[in-house]
């Protein structure tokens, strides 16, 4: 067991220790399924890919809103695909709470239905805030790298600080939603801002 000063971590101490860890073999596993070496630098979207699996994994839907009718735990792509088969390679295989994951990719905001996680590519940014009314009313985490995407109403947006791939939250936007984001999770998170939109 790991143990601190006083004798034992304590569970915020476990809990982003395990989301560090997990987000390590995640890079990892990105590296060996583009056929680079472990040692090669990850693009920014393996990256984003691995963020993209934990916010799954962190977050809380309301009651049957994880994935409806026992269906898979299911991620979304909205517009130009970034990831190309990079992200459906590191999701083959695993689960988030007990079921399976697919990847889809979708045209407009209204195929979202059945999607857990939907990622907004760059190209949508001039329809953002048709998108975000959309999705109002829906239990959908909306994840996506344009820019003052959370203060449109996004509920996590992909930041660059330091020259790595962080991320800043939209409190308001996950808490209309139904969503529950874990502290673990909000703690590191660069932003975590609390107004509406």
């Amino acid at each position: 067991m790991l143990e601190s000063e006083d004798g034992c971590l304590s569970l915020r101490e476990r809990g982003i220790g395990i989301l560090r860890l997990t987000m390590v073999l995640l890079f990892a596993a990105c590296s060996v399924l583009n056929g680079q070496a472990q040692s090669s630098k990850l693009s920014d979207y393996d990256i984003k890919a691995a963020y993209l699996f934990n916010f799954g994994r962190f977050v809380e839907w309301p009651s049957g809103g994880d994935s409806p009718n026992g269906g898979p735990f299911t991620f979304c792509i909205l517009g130009h695909d970034p990831f190309g088969l990079n992200l459906d390679h590191m999701l083959a295989g695993r689960t988030i709470n007990n079921k399976a994951i697919t990847v889809k990719r979708i045209a407009t905001a209204e195929e979202s239905s059945g999607c857990q996680v939907l990622f907004l590519d760059a190209e949508e940014q001039g329809k953002l805030n048709k998108i975000i009314e959309a999705l109002d009313d829906e239990a959908v985490l909306t994840v996506s790298d344009i820019p003052e995407f959370s203060k449109h109403g996004g509920m996590i947006q992909f930041v660059e600080k330091e020259n790595r791939v962080r991320f800043e939250v939209n409190l308001d936007a996950t808490r209309r939603a139904g969503l529950t984001l874990s502290a673990d999770l909000l703690k590191v998170a660069t932003a975590v801002k609390r107004q509406s939109r």
